[in-house]
């Protein structure tokens, strides 16, 4: 039975300790935990198994899409990729002319126009993944209803940091946290009222 309820939707951020989602050149690799992390994997592979459909602006999805669907993805998490690969995804763009990436449909609308119409109609909830402007707009736009944000025991000095060019300020209510022994740390926020 299809879901009756308005969708919701989320981000998942990765961000350095000094609060950059990507380095000047708009590296993230900083994000990347070692593959014999059996305690982040876990968490990952759970998270991938919550269902939903993938938002993505350009630059995340390029990168994600060329991973994911890799037979080295699929070795290196086999439950994330599959995952990853099977999920419904939409990306955000004015300059892709294709994405073919398996479930994906390209958007080249107004993002905070049609995520905002998309939550008003029946759905899965839907979360972005990265994305750090797209987060930004929408946010800024009232469309966020959670944000699950990983703070990375690492300083990158310059970047680009999450929520910068805001219009207006934004209050959030700390939910949950989890601490890693990685040094990472999870933070779970809301909207506040």
């Amino acid at each position: 039975m299809p879901p009756t309820a308005p969708r919701t939707l989320g981000a998942f951020m990765q961000l350095s300790l000094d609060g950059y989602f990507c380095d000047p050149k708009g590296d993230m690799s900083f994000a990347h935990k070692p593959p014999d992390d059996a305690e982040w994997n876990a968490f990952v592979s759970g998270n991938a198994q919550g269902g939903g459909t993938l938002v993505f602006g350009r630059r995340t999805y390029e990168m994600m899409a060329s991973w994911w669907p890799s037979p080295m993805a699929a070795k290196a998490m086999p439950e994330v990729a599959a995952a990853m690969n099977e999920r419904p995804k939409l990306v955000f763009s004015r300059t892709l002319r294709s994405a073919d990436w398996s479930n994906t449909t390209l958007i080249h609308d107004d993002a905070a126009e049609t995520l905002g119409r998309m939550k008003g109609e029946p759905g899965p909830d839907m979360v972005i993944l990265g994305s750090g402007m797209l987060v930004t707009r929408l946010a800024d736009a009232g469309l966020i209803d959670a944000l699950q944000v990983v703070v990375n025991p690492v300083a990158l000095g310059a970047g680009k940091s999450l929520f910068s060019g805001l219009t207006r300020r934004l209050n959030f209510e700390l939910v949950k946290t989890r601490a890693f022994a990685n040094g990472t740390v999870v933070l779970w926020y809301a909207p506040a009222a």
